[in-house]
């Protein structure tokens, strides 16, 4: 997984999900001839399972079925390491190893983002406005081709390396993750992405707040002692968020208007499954007047309602609030043990990218939907590790 997640954008294909989702299942069950387990389904829950529904029926109902085809693949290939992941995880121990390969991910890319900034990347006029933002350096990308899905990813996956970085036994790995963690910290705000700043802030609140509430006064005062060292460029782009004279954001008003006219036509089905067809329906029926071209909607839920219709949305929230919910309460009522971090760390990934996901589309990039399903299965995987300790 974490050489899957570390290819060069450049070099990266789709199939190479679905492949390694087809490699991990056969070989869980060779593994299974010999300890006689079975992959545990009923552990990932009614609205997941719904939501896989809603996907394959946005191919039946979809406005253009060819364009959206190649997108269940996608979406195949992330229900698959969902079940794999939760079924082959035992222990603690399993936990921090899927951990240390989201580790890698993070050290890796974050690294190479470092390095990015170092070596001077070019500004481009179509990821910022100049006029609002002038003075900001090029935003980095490192190995993904777009500085808000390298943003997306450290997101999803820097609170796993606090998990890893709390667990760990040994200094010399808590020195290791801590590094890491820094790394991609650093390498996140290279990205300037404000809507994954904002979701990672929100993640590391609900991280303390469920792990240690105790420390919720000392995290807030942490946050307003920081404030004052944030490089300008930093300050200055936090502060462009609500700016409407920002063509990023006034931008949304219209990609908001012609998804909610999908809705408004298409509520049950939606134009279809993948990005292609909700183009496609859009532009056929005259939905959208702006310069730039519509290339999703840049609001997580208005694009899974019109790309998977109302079945779709119910099923996606539903999933976010079940797992997060169920993870909160073993959270609660479990000792310290690598589950319970594990899971904590996992549910406040998926609130951060929950409130990311106001502002933008973290399935864009169908690699960025694995990796937010493999955190989404780390949620439930750190419940079952708490509930197999408990037992």
């Amino acid at each position: 997984i974490a050489a899957l997640w570390c290819i060069p954008y450049e070099r990266w294909n789709n199939a190479y999900s679905f492949m390694t989702g087809v490699l991990l299942l056969l070989l869980f069950y060779a593994g299974a001839m010999r300890t006689g387990r079975r992959l545990d389904v009923a552990r990932i829950g009614f609205y997941p399972a719904l939501m896989l529904a809603a996907v394959t029926l946005a191919v039946t109902f979809s406005y253009a079925p060819g364009l959206s085809a190649r997108f269940l693949i996608y979406h195949v290939s992330a229900a698959l390491l969902v079940v794999i992941t939760v079924s082959a995880v035992r222990n603690g121990e399993d936990l921090k190893r899927l951990c240390a390969g989201a580790a890698v991910c993070v050290g890796a890319t974050g690294a190479y983002g470092i390095v990015q900034r170092i070596q001077g990347v070019k500004v481009n006029p179509s990821y910022v406005d100049l006029k609002v933002n002038a003075g900001m350096p090029g935003r980095v990308f490192s190995i993904f081709d777009n500085p808000n899905t390298f943003a997306q990813v450290l997101l999803l996956l820097l609170p796993l390396v606090l998990a890893l970085f709390l667990t760990a036994k040994r200094w010399q790995w808590k020195v290791i993750c801590a590094g890491i963690f820094c790394v991609g910290g650093m390498a996140m705000a290279m990205t300037y992405s404000r809507a994954s700043w904002v979701g990672l802030a929100v993640s590391m609140a609900v991280f303390v707040f469920l792990w240690k509430p105790k420390l919720i006064p000392a995290f807030i005062l942490l946050c307003v002692l920081a404030v004052p060292f944030l490089p300008t460029t930093v300050l200055n782009r936090i502060l462009t968020i609500t700016n409407t004279a920002d063509s990023s954001t006034s931008s949304r008003v219209s990609l908001y208007k012609a998804a909610i006219e999908v809705i408004r036509r298409s509520p049950l089905t939606g134009a279809g499954l993948g990005t292609a067809a909700t183009q496609t329906y859009i532009r056929e029926f005259n939905l959208y007047h702006d310069k730039a071209p519509f290339v999703h909607s840049h609001n997580f839920y208005l694009e899974v309602w019109i790309q998977m219709g109302l079945l779709g949305v119910t099923g996606f929230v539903g999933s976010m609030l079940w797992n997060i919910k169920n993870a909160a309460r073993a959270v609660r009522h479990s000792g310290p043990s690598v589950g319970r971090t594990v899971a904590a760390a996992a549910a406040s990934a998926m609130c951060g990218a929950m409130v990311c996901g106001l502002a933008d589309f973290l399935w864009n990039y169908p690699r960025v939907l694995v990796i937010f399903w493999f955190t989404f299965a780390m949620a439930i995987a750190g419940v079952k590790v708490c509930t197999e300790e408990a037992k």
